[in-house]
């Protein structure tokens, strides 16, 4: 219940998920994880493009998201982004590339000496 005085907060906008894939689900050789890094290709967009499409290109124009991160920005469902990054690496907008491999097991002395360092200078 709104009391006198505040305002009513302002409505997100209400689009339904069906309608940003025009009613499709992910094809059958979904390429993307949440952890697959995506950008933006040289190919420029037409100027037709659903509004969806040409944020998430905008987003990914700066560098190499993950689709978590997109889907993020967008607040938009994680399946939702998938179709939407599908569509548009299938049509040559975007550049996908595997996530950085995890980090090689680092001898424990190096991080122990590190510790001691920092314990010696800081207390």
């Amino acid at each position: 219940m709104i009391t006198p005085g505040e305002q009513e907060p302002e409505a997100a906008p209400l689009v339904r998920p069906y309608v940003i894939t025009n009613g499709r689900g992910l094809p059958e050789n979904d390429q993307f994880n949440l952890i697959t890094l995506v950008t933006a290709s040289e190919k420029r967009p037409p100027s037709h493009f659903d509004p969806e499409k040409r944020r998430l290109l905008d987003l990914c124009g700066g560098g190499y998201l993950s689709v978590a991160e997109i889907a993020g920005h967008l607040g938009l469902p994680i399946g939702i982004v998938k179709v939407l990054l599908s569509d548009l690496s299938a049509d040559g907008y975007l550049v996908t590339r595997a996530p950085a491999p995890p980090a090689q097991l680092v001898d424990v002395s190096v991080l122990q000496e590190v510790l001691d360092g920092l314990q010696a200078r800081f207390g």
